[in-house]
């Protein structure tokens, strides 16, 4: 189906974005809201720890990396263009994305935005538009929901424990059929992975702020705090800002993330605390 209404969940990692697609999805006439444009235009592949420390010239910080991603495990590779022209894989990211009262959803991170919007250039009516242009011609009815985390330190903690294990969310933790079972990695406390971390999510957002404010877009704004509070009802009151019907009251299916941050987590913020002062 071809959507009439569409949204982007504009993010930094560990923000809360995947719960709020979850809840959105969840409601079952929000669209399907998944990371369909996180491919690197230089690689076809979404990011891969060490990427996401190429400014940062630490020996310690690599050997902790390693050379292993999840994303090697072929069964675990999110589903990119392949030798398809984009604006093939495009068409099949609106059907898959939109639910069947025309509403689509996905989710975009900044740290790959530019490489979206350059593939999005190669599809020949698409090349001399201005972004803000562009984006509104692609996705029908364009509206922007803007999530952010209000604790920089605990989101950049919780990014470095992701990286390092390669598990963005509890309910990927087990390894998936017909797949070798990889040893569960020790995670490793690095003042300098959090710090950078932390720098570049602020960097980040300070950029989405930036584009919003360049192109004259108000987004809907949630942070995650809210959203671990209050569920169900950020996503009936987005629902309302997309101008979705409501015919009767919604029953949600099952939620299935649960909360990451733990007395580890707790720990490396307070050591990052001691450290940095």
């Amino acid at each position: 189906m071809y959507p009439t209404c569409s949204y982007l969940v504009c993010a930094t990692p560990r923000s809360g974005s995947t719960l709020l697609c979850e809840a959105l999805a969840n409601t079952g006439i929000a669209g399907n809201p998944k990371e369909y444009f996180e491919a690197l235009r230089t690689t076809g592949q979404p990011r891969r720890p060490r990427e996401y420390f190429t400014t940062v010239d630490n020996p310690e910080i690599a050997e902790l990396l390693g050379d292993f991603s999840r994303l090697d495990d072929i069964s675990t590779t999110p589903t990119s263009q392949g030798t398809n022209t984009f604006e093939h894989y495009l068409t099949e990211v609106l059907a898959e994305g939109t639910t069947s009262n025309g509403v689509f959803g996905a989710k975009i991170m900044w740290g790959y935005f530019d490489d979206f919007i350059s593939n999005l250039r190669d599809i020949p009516s698409c090349k001399e538009l201005p972004t803000p242009t562009l984006l509104a011609a692609v996705f029908p009815n364009l509206h922007y929901i803007w999530v952010t985390r209000d604790d920089k330190l605990r989101q950049a903690i919780s990014l470095w424990k992701a990286i390092q294990t390669w598990t963005w969310r509890e309910d990927e933790s087990s390894t998936p059929a017909g797949q070798p079972e990889h040893p569960k990695k020790e995670l490793h406390f690095h003042f300098e992975a959090i710090d950078h971390l932390r720098q570049q999510i602020v960097e980040n957002e300070q950029a989405w702020q930036d584009y919003f404010d360049a192109a004259a877009i108000e987004p809907f704004k949630i942070t995650y705090e809210e959203l671990v509070e209050h569920y169900e009802v950020t996503a009936m009151q987005i629902l309302k800002y997309l101008h979705v019907p409501i015919l009767e009251y919604i029953t949600f299916a099952e939620r299935r993330m649960k909360r990451q941050a733990d007395a580890l987590s707790e720990e490396w913020a307070a050591r990052y605390h001691r450290l940095k002062h």
